[in-house]
C-alpha cells in the first residue's frame, strides 16, 4: 500500500536530538533504542496509537478534502494552477468520517483539522462536519481556509458543529493581496473573517507568510488590526513546498526577522507555557511605552526553529494517503483499503505503521530545510493539505 518512495542513506539513531527535549514514547510503545528491532514499516502492535520509532505520539489529524483551490499564492503554486484530482479519487463523506472514527476511536486522535486545497470548494462540507460532530461529540473541528466565500458559509458551518477557524491572510492591502495571491478577493476575504467571528467560531486565528521585499514590512500592522479584533495572528515561515520549486532559505523571512520588525511597535516577550505539540511558538504582546498585555501572537519557525520532536500531526492527503510528515517522499495509501472491503482493524495498522516509519525530522534523519541533501516534496502545499 506505500507508493512514490524513495529511500535514502540514514545514520543511526536512537532518539530525536534537535536542540529540544526528546519526547518520551507513549505508554505501551516500544522505547527508542529498541524502535529498530520492528524496522521502518511495522508498527509494534502492543502500540496503542499512532507512535512513531523516536517516541512521538501523533494525536493531531488533518485530513485534506480537496486539493482544488480558487487562489494561486506564489508560494504555493503556479499561475495557472496544478492538474486537479478527479472527484472519483478524492475521499467521499463517508470516507471522510469512517477515517475520523477510526482515528479517535482505535489511534487516539484528539483533534480534528479539515484542510485543502480550499475546504469551502467541497460543497458537502457542512455534512462532513455534522457526521463527524455527530459521532464525536467532544472531538475539537478546525478548518484551514483562505476565507474566499466563507461569508456567505460561516454560520452553516458553525451550526453544523465547526469548532474554530484558521483564515489565511497575507496583508491588508488589495494591490498586494493581488500580488501574492493573483486574484482580487480581499474585501471578501476580510468579510469572511468577520462572519467567522460573529458566527462564534473563536479562537479565531489568522495565518500569515510574510515574502521579502512584498509584505514583510506589513508585520507590525497585520498584528496591530489582528490585536483590535481579538484574534490570534500567526506568522509562518515560508516552506520549501511551493509547486514552482523556487523556494531558496536565503530569501526567506525567518522567525528572527518577524520578531525584530513586530519589535518596532510592540514589547513582545516568549510565552512560558508548555507548547504540548503546538507548532506556533506564542509570545505576549504589550504596548511599547508599557501597559497591559495586548494579546498573543504565534510564529511558526519550522525552518529555523524546528519543533520535529514533538511533532504529533498525522495528515491524509485528499486522496486518501498518509503523510507521516510534511516532507515525507513516501504515502501510505488508505483508500485502496477503504474502497476494498478492507475492515476498521487492517485500515487502522496500516495507518499505525506508517506513521511508525514516521523520519527524524523534514523526511530525513536530521533537520534542514535547505540544506544539500534535503528532497524538496514533488507535491505542493495544496496538494498536502495543511
Amino acid at each position: 500500500m506505500t507508493s512514490t518512495r524513495q529511500d535514502t542513506p540514514r545514520r543511526a539513531v536512537e532518539t530525536v536530538a534537535l536542540g529540544l527535549p526528546t519526547v518520551r514514547p507513549g505508554a505501551g510503545s516500544a522505547r527508542p533504542g529498541q524502535a529498530a528491532a520492528h524496522g521502518p514499516g511495522t508498527a509494534p502492535r502492543v502500540a496503542p496509537g499512532l507512535v512513531d520509532r523516536f517516541g512521538r505520539v501523533a494525536t493531531d489529524l488533518r485530513i485534506s478534502l480537496i486539493d482544488k483551490c480558487n487562489l494561486r499564492c506564489t508560494y504555493c503554486m503556479p499561475a495557472d494552477g496544478l492538474a486537479w484530482l478527479p472527484r472519483s479519487r478524492l475521499l467521499t463523506g463517508a470516507e471522510v468520517r469512517r477515517l475520523v472514527r477510526i482515528g479517535v476511536e482505535d489511534l487516539g486522535v484528539r483533534e480534528l483539522r479539515l484542510t485543502g486545497g480550499e475546504p469551502l470548494v467541497r460543497v458537502d462540507l457542512p455534512d462532513i462536519i455534522a457526521a463527524v460532530r455527530g459521532d464525536h461529540p467532544e472531538l475539537p473541528v478546525s478548518l484551514t481556509t483562505n476565507g474566499v466565500g466563507l461569508a456567505k458559509r460561516a454560520r452553516e458551518l458553525a451550526a453544523a458543529g465547526l469548532s474554530r477557524i484558521n483564515v489565511s491572510l497575507d496583508t491588508l492591502h488589495a494591490g498586494t493581496f493581488e500580488r501574492l495571491a493573483r486574484r482580487d478577493h480581499l474585501d471578501e476575504v476580510l468579510a469572511g473573517i468577520d462572519a467567522a467571528a460573529d458566527a462564534g467560531l473563536r479562537p479565531l486565528k489568522i495565518n500569515a507568510v510574510l515574502m521579502r521585499g512584498v509584505n514583510d514590512h506589513e508585520a507590525p500592522e497585520l498584528l496591530e488590526w489582528a490585536l483590535g479584533r481579538g484574534f490570534e495572528l500567526r506568522f509562518i515561515e515560508q516552506m520549501p513546498l511551493d509547486a514552482d520549486h523556487g523556494w531558496r532559505k536565503d530569501d526567506m523571512v525567518t522567525a528572527r526577522e518577524v520578531r525584530e520588525r513586530l519589535r518596532t511597535r510592540f514589547r513582545i516577550e516568549a510565552d512560558r507555557a508548555a507548547r504540548d505539540g503546538a507548532p506556533a511558538e506564542r509570545h505576549r504582546v504589550f504596548p511599547l511605552g508599557g501597559g497591559e498585555q495586548l494579546g498573543t501572537v504565534g510564529i511558526i519557525a519550522s525552518v529555523t526553529e524546528p519543533f520535529c520532536a514533538d511533532c504529533r500531526r498525522t495528515r491524509i492527503t485528499a486522496e486518501g494517503r498518509v503523510m507521516s510528515c510534511l516532507f515525507s517522499r513516501e504515502e501510505t495509501d488508505l483508500s485502496a483499503l477503504l474502497r476494498s472491503g478492507a475492515d476498521d482493524a487492517e485500515v487502522a495498522d496500516t495507518w499505525r505503521a506508517a506513521m511508525w516509519g514516521k523520519p527524524r525530522a523534514h523526511g530525513m534523519d536530521h533537520t534542514g530545510l535547505g540544506d544539500e541533501d534535503f528532497v524538496q516534496p514533488d507535491r505542493s502545499m495544496s496538494a498536502i493539505g495543511g
